[in-house]
């Protein structure tokens, strides 16, 4: 059972972090952005949509300039 879940957990890990690259590309191609458009866009909750502007946020990667509105900052990023 332990192995089940686990295995849950890097599914969903790997999910999740697929979609928060998914973000933050999408933010850097359209420009300033709401979160009700990324939850549209990505076809999920705006509490999601939010737990993944805040690991974008906490890495300095978004900012929100203004409510509701997130925005790339000039941090330089390395994806693999």
């Amino acid at each position: 059972m332990n192995s089940l879940r686990s295995g849950f957990l890097d599914y969903s890990s790997s999910r999740m972090l697929t979609r928060v690259k998914s973000v933050y590309f999408y933010i850097k191609e359209c420009g300033m952005v709401s979160t009700i458009e990324l939850a549209e866009e990505f076809d999920t909750t705006n509490r999601t949509i939010q737990r993944d502007l805040n690991v974008l946020s906490y890495n300095g990667l978004v900012s929100s300039p203004t409510r509701g509105k997130w925005k790339i900052t000039d941090k330089k990023v390395s994806v693999s």
